[in-house]
Parts: C-alpha cells; sequence; structure tokens
C-alpha cells in the first residue's frame, strides 16, 4: 500500500488540486465532479480504482450539498427519472466489472455534443419544456454511465435543464439523483469488490478538500443570475462531451 492508500505523496498532492478544481465545480453547477475527478485521477490509478476512489468521495459530498438543498427538489420530475436511473445504475455496476466501456462512452459523448449545439444556437430560457416522461430514457442513461464512470450523468442534467428549474431546484433535484447513485453504487461496488481499504483510506484523506471545494462552489452558485447559469452549464457539458469522446 502507498504511504497515501492508492497514491504516493506526490501524486495525493496532484489529487487534491485535482478534488478541489472538481467540487468548486460540483458546487456552483451541482454536477461534474466526478467526470472531472476521474478524467484526471486515471493518470495515477487505474479506472477500477479511480472510479470506487470518486465514488467515495463524492457520496460525502452528494449528502452534504443533498441536505442543504433538499426542500429544493423538484419531486414532480422523480417518477419517471428516479427509477430510470436506478435501472441504469445497476447495468452499469454489471458492465464496469466486465466489459470496456469506451465505446459506449463515445457514443454518449456524442450525444451530449449534439445537444450543447443545439442548445447553444438558442437563448437557454426558449430551450424547449420536454414531456416529464421523457426522464426515464434519460434518466437511464445518466445512471448507466454514473456507474461506468464516475460521472454525473449529462443526460440528466440536460433534461433538467430542459424542465426550466431555477438554478437551486435544478441543483437539488440533481443531488437527489446523486444520493441516489451513491445508494445503488455503494451496493454494487461493495458486492463487486472496487471499495478495498486503499480505496477508503484515500478518499477519506481528501474529504477535507472537497468539503473546501463545495464552499467555494456554492459562494459561485449564488452569485449567478439564471442565465449565467444556464450558460455555465453548457460549457461543463461541452467539456464532458469532449472528454467522453476522446476517453
Amino acid at each position: 500500500m502507498e504511504p497515501w492508500g492508492l497514491l504516493t505523496p506526490e501524486h495525493f498532492a496532484a489529487a487534491m488540486g485535482i478534488v478541489l478544481f472538481a467540487f468548486i465545480v460540483r458546487g456552483s453547477l451541482g454536477f461534474g465532479s466526478g467526470l472531472i475527478s476521474v478524467s484526471l485521477l486515471i493518470w495515477f490509478v487505474p479506472v477500477k480504482e479511480a472510479v470506487p476512489l470518486v465514488y467515495a468521495i463524492d457520496t460525502l459530498g452528494s449528502l452534504l450539498l443533498g441536505a442543504y438543498d433538499f426542500r429544493h427538489i423538484a419531486w414532480s420530475e422523480m417518477p419517471a427519472l428516479w427509477p430510470a436511473t436506478v435501472g441504469g445504475l445497476v447495468l452499469g455496476g454489471m458492465v464496469l466489472a466486465s466489459l470496456s466501456a469506451q465505446h459506449l462512452m463515445a457514443i454518449l459523448g456524442i450525444f451530449v455534443l449534439a445537444y450543447v449545439a443545439y442548445a447553444a444556437t438558442v437563448q437557454p430560457s426558449r430551450l424547449p419544456r420536454i414531456s416529464r416522461w421523457l426522464g426515464a430514457p434519460l434518466g437511464f442513461l445518466g445512471g448507466l454511465m454514473g456507474s461506468l464512470y464516475g460521472g454525473g450523468g449529462p443526460s440528466i442534467v440536460a433534461y433538467l435543464q430542459m424542465r426550466h428549474l431555477s438554478p437551486r431546484a435544478f441543483r437539488g433535484s440533481f443531488q437527489f439523483i446523486a444520493m441516489t447513485d451513491s445508494v445503488v453504487r455503494g451496493i454494487l461496488y461493495w458486492a463487486l469488490g472496487f471499495l478495498t481499504l486503499p480505496v477508503l483510506l484515500t478518499a477519506a484523506a481528501l474529504w477535507p478538500v472537497m468539503m473546501l471545494g463545495l464552499w467555494i462552489g456554492h459562494r459561485i452558485h449564488v452569485a449567478l443570475n439564471p442565465r449565467q447559469f444556464q450558460y455555465a452549464v453548457l460549457v461543463m457539458l461541452a467539456a464532458v462531451g469532449l472528454k467522453l469522446v476522446i476517453f
């Protein structure tokens, strides 16, 4: 075991910077920490260790942010979105244990970039208001991606954006999905043997940096007006899509 669980001291210092940045984004926009963290941490650890490591960090972040935003959750969006997300999470965990996710991630990246290209051509406030029942297929895709790549489900972000939620309701609703993600993935990762002692020790050592990132990100969140928030979401989604295509 390395002195810092999975990481050498030098790599742990780099991981602190990665986690800080990832959770500043998470605190300000409500999503993105998983994809940022996994994308960069795989330079230091294999993906099958990076994904559960980020999960163990992200779980506490989801609980903290979710508890703060609980009263802002848009519960009317959950009947289709929530169960489909759970189904995607279960399937994704099975795929992670046995298959390469590269091609699936590239396809999802193309979907995300196509959505960003479309959404960028109109004002965010004029995006179409899609049916609530489209939460089922988009939630399934988001859950699948969450298990495979530790990401925040760009398809779920797109769904919530096109339901025209306020920034606070958007963040609160996404945190509820993230907490569901934490419970389901925790069971799967434990059963599959991914949550090892080095993973948990490394995550615990990075929790203080994660909390600092959330605090800074929340300060940014409350300063953004709805239009700025929507454009920031699109920029983040574009970065996610590009990363998935070149994964």
